[in-house]
């Protein structure tokens, strides 16, 4: 399973990419990325099992200490994108 996620509200600027990568890292085997986008969200693309979303999900909508979750858009994507993610990481930090 592959879902695409666009997080709104606070979430650049107060570490919400870091805490979206802990999390992934904690549920383990996801696989996938976090980027902010040019607007002031962050998006997120990941490959799991249904369970492992599911609570990639929940932390998306609880966010970080110092961000603000406004929304979070979630759509799935097709299995095929799988095939091009690899371990969790973080695009465009340093």
């Amino acid at each position: 399973m592959v879902c695409h996620y666009l997080v709104k509200g606070r979430v650049q600027g107060v570490g919400f990419r870091w805490f979206v990568h802990r999390e992934a890292e904690a549920i383990g085997g996801l696989r996938g990325w976090v980027k902010n986008t040019d607007d002031g969200h962050v998006e997120v693309v990941a490959a799991g099992n249904a369970e492992q979303l599911a609570e990639l999900s929940a932390a998306l909508h609880k966010g970080s200490r110092g961000s603000r979750v406004d929304a979070v858009m979630e759509h799935e994507l097709a299995e095929s994108e799988a095939a091009s993610l690899g371990p969790f990481q973080i695009e465009g930090a340093w």
